[in-house]
């Protein structure tokens, strides 16, 4: 397919005609949205995986098919709900690429924004956990005791967050941001099957989901293996991306949607 790009150098469909008239939320407005979007996907994961363990108590075939069905519907409606203030990164990971794959061109999240993105990110995945059991009368803050160690995990771990590196900026970069929200809801589902891991490849996520001692939870002496092997495979999606489509860092404003100009300030 012909690229065909703007005197600027960006195809047209990457260009968000809402950054061009209003310019950038403020930050605080930002953050809100990464706050609260975690704190709902954390929510969604946890408490679907608190439904899915009472529903089929018997079959964790079946509790892992509940919770990824609504882990990718409630992420898909999430990026739709808040992508267009924020990005919808709801991952420190996505958005410390953002800043590693567009800055040297002026665009993507500034380095100090991605460091605020991720406590709002954190924050927000904490009181996800919190949220999901006290709707379920659960004691609100627990601390999991659900292993999830090895080195085949670890492996699926980079491996999930790679695919979603790769997917997010790939999306971008073609002018096809405005699908990201069914495709990263697609893959994560996935991903979900595919890896031992069941696919957390988030850092943020990873930490909330200590806090509740159920399925979806995960026990505090795994979570720096995980984080680590995350870190790894974005570094690993990052890479792959810069080798495919060179001039990605054109396209960092529209991670994971096509959302207004962080470069803009109140």
């Amino acid at each position: 397919m012909t690229d065909v790009k703007s005197p600027e150098g960006r195809s047209p469909a990457i260009t968000s005609p809402a950054a061009a008239t209003t310019g950038a939320p403020p930050l605080a407005r930002r953050l809100l949205a990464e706050a609260v979007g975690t704190a709902l996907l954390v929510t969604v994961v946890v408490g679907s995986g608190i439904a899915a363990q009472r529903l089929s108590p018997n079959d964790v075939g079946l509790q892992l098919l509940e919770n990824s069905t609504a882990t990718v519907l409630g992420l898909t409606v999430l990026i739709l709900q808040f992508g267009p203030v924020s990005g919808a990164h709801f991952n420190p990971v996505v958005s410390a690429a953002d800043w590693l794959l567009g800055h040297r061109s002026g665009h993507g999240l500034p380095l100090l924004h991605v460091g605020a993105y991720t406590i709002a990110q954190t924050v927000g995945a904490v009181c996800g956990s919190v949220l999901a059991n006290l709707m379920y009368s659960l004691a609100p803050i627990q601390v999991s005791t659900h292993h999830r160690a090895g080195a085949g995990i670890l492996l699926a771990e980079a491996v999930a967050t790679a695919g979603l590196i790769g997917l997010i900026f790939a999306l971008a970069r073609s002018g096809r941001a405005p699908l990201s929200a069914a495709a990263v809801g697609a893959y994560i589902g996935s991903a979900y099957w595919y890896t031992s891991s069941t696919s957390f490849a988030n850092p943020a996520v990873t930490i909330g989901r200590v806090f509740s001692d159920t399925f979806a939870g995960i026990a505090p002496d795994s979570v720096v293996p995980f984080i680590a092997a995350q870190v790894v495979g974005a570094g690993i999606g990052a890479a792959l991306v810069r080798t495919l489509y060179p001039d990605i860092g054109q396209a960092t404003d529209d991670v994971v949607v096509t959302h207004l100009d962080v470069h803009e300030h109140p």
